[in-house]
């Protein structure tokens, strides 16, 4: 069984658009709505999701580490990480599953420096993702050329190592060091990502570290 994780937080515009084009390409979508203040639920499950909800808003983290419990639970073979706000292409999906199941891996980071497809912000390339490459340096996580992306694949051996404790932003530096920790095989894959907004800034990127710097020394 292939299932797509979407951690959702009011997504009402584009989260049925998403969730209908995932459903050709994998066998369930979990949206995971964090709390959302408007229709995302009602638009999820109207387009086919089956949706899980948090009753307080805890992060992005905390909802993939929900739709990773879901997964546990149903067995799946396979997991896709996938942003609800239309910026992932479900054309990737297939071939990046070959690629995972092509190189024997247990978890496929997308990236979107292997290919020229993405246009990157301004901020966010000359900013925001050299400061987070310097930052998974530091925490000594595996080497990824793009270390902030939300395009993932996870198989069984993944899904079962993989628990994410950091409900914020910060699980992406998470989930490489415990890919790392638990000696995982990863392959990147080139994906593309469509900006409609510029998104996190760089208050966001201090949140991580904090987050980080918390849950590595002070818990």
């Amino acid at each position: 069984m292939f299932i797509a994780i979407v951690p959702a937080y009011n997504e009402e515009k584009r989260i049925g658009d998403v969730v209908q084009k995932l459903l050709s390409h994998v066998d369930k979508v979990v949206v995971v709505d964090d709390k959302s203040q408007d229709n995302t639920i009602f638009e999820a499950e109207k387009n086919g999701a089956f949706v899980l909800k948090h009753n307080i808003n805890l992060g992005q983290g905390a909802a993939l580490e929900t739709g990773h419990k879901y997964a546990r639970k149903l067995g799946a073979d396979y997991v896709l990480h996938f942003d609800g706000d239309g910026q992932f292409v479900v054309d990737d999906i297939v071939p990046a599953l070959n690629r995972l199941k092509e190189t024997n891996s247990d978890i496929l980071f997308g990236s979107r420096f292997l290919d020229d497809r993405t246009n990157l912000p301004f901020l966010k390339k000359y900013f925001i993702l050299p400061i987070g490459r310097f930052v998974n340096k530091i925490f000594g996580v595996v080497p990824l050329k793009d270390s902030q992306n939300g395009f993932r694949i996870l198989n069984k051996l993944a899904l079962e190592k993989i628990v994410i404790t950091q409900n914020g932003m910060a699980h992406a530096t998470e989930i490489m060091g415990l890919t790392k920790e638990h000696n995982l095989k990863f392959v990147e894959f080139p994906v593309q990502v469509i900006y409609y907004e510029y998104g996190q800034g760089m208050g966001g990127g201090f949140k991580i570290v904090r987050d980080l710097i918390w849950g590595k020394f002070l818990k």
